[in-house]
């Protein structure tokens, strides 16, 4: 099993930066894919930003510019650094990730949500 708990969410003005942070806790063989996901009030939970074991990124248009997905210095650990916030990217922001465990299984986990909010 995995744990995910994210950090770094709170209230910021527009323009200004956050940094999220999610730590992976538990037993798996390697995690694959790491994502950042936010869900605002009355919308579904869309795709932020993805980075795979190798790196690769890929980002939502909204914030393509503006959102860095980063691995941290752990293999458990990874960011979202968020620039020249707006108010329409107040939401919860959840961490997620793919990881393949020792049985073999590839779940997906989520972690808890933290709440970014930006005001104009």
């Amino acid at each position: 099993q995995v744990r995910l708990v994210e950090s770094g969410g709170g209230l910021v003005q527009a323009g200004g930066s956050l940094r999220l942070s999610c730590a992976a806790s538990g037993n798996w063989v390697s995690i694959n894919t790491m994502d950042w996901y936010r869900q605002a009030p009355g919308k579904q939970r869309e795709l932020v930003a993805t980075i795979s074991s190798g790196g690769i990124t890929n980002y939502a248009d909204s914030v393509k510019g503006r959102f860095a997905i980063s691995a941290g210095n752990t293999k458990n650990t990874w960011h979202l650094h968020m620039n020249s916030l707006k108010p329409e990217d107040t939401a919860v922001y959840f961490c997620r990730c793919t990881a393949t465990l020792y049985d073999y299984q590839r779940p997906i986990y989520w972690g808890q949500g933290t709440q970014v909010t930006v005001s104009s």
